[in-house]
């Protein structure tokens, strides 16, 4: 019960991050956030099974205070392309040798134990395009808090990346039909509860490949 309500917390702070920054900065208020997502790193370090994750979450968490104490603006817009560049290196990892399957092949697999022929490449070609798209995120997300103003950021922070998003499943779950016409498509509530059931668990098996 725990699990899931700090991980409904932490998916919230997560979506209103770039208002929560963007008030911050207009009240002189932008260290708050990246104090408490050092707390957070920090809080996952200690109960990390991984020496490698501990001290990775660790640094991360004592950068993101000293950068709250001394760049208060800049590290609280850092904060977005740092998740961007976690999400593009999980999926991205599991597409070298030796640490698959592909992320996404991960999650189809909890709904097709069979595959059809065709489906183990597509799911890595998947796996290839999200990558590419959280590397496009992270390389906007630079040059909108070095070049653009505050509300560029927070709008593409908030709002544009998941439009793009959805603009993307959408478009994937249209494709798949004429891709695959044989194959029997699972509704979306279907696709999404399994992905809310299972999700922590892949990641954490992506974590300790």
């Amino acid at each position: 019960m725990w699990g899931a309500i700090k991980a409904i917390f932490i998916t919230c702070l997560f979506l209103t991050y770039p208002y929560l920054i963007y008030r911050g900065i207009e009240s002189g208020i932008a260290w708050i956030s990246p104090a408490i997502f050092s707390g957070i790193f920090l809080m996952q370090s200690l109960t990390a099974k991984s020496i490698k994750t501990k001290l990775f979450k660790a640094c991360l968490s004592i950068a993101l205070l000293l950068g709250a104490y001394y760049l208060q603006t800049v590290t609280a817009k850092v904060m977005p392309v740092l998740i961007q560049l976690m999400l593009m290196y999980f999926f991205g990892r599991t597409l070298l040798e030796h640490k698959g399957p592909p992320f996404i092949e991960s999650f189809v697999r909890l709904q097709f134990p069979d595959f059809e022929p065709g489906i183990v490449e597509y799911c890595r070609q998947l796996t290839i395009m999200w990558t590419l798209f959280f590397a496009f995120n992270a390389i906007i997300c630079v040059i909108l808090a070095v070049l653009g103003n505050d509300a560029w950021w927070a709008v593409f922070n908030g709002v544009a990346i998941y439009i793009m998003i959805g603009v993307l499943v959408a478009g994937e779950y249209i494709y798949r039909h004429f891709r695959f016409p044989e194959l029997t498509i699972p509704d979306a509530k279907s696709t999404i509860k399994t992905m809310f059931v299972n999700g922590r668990k892949i990641w954490m098996d992506v974590e300790s490949r």
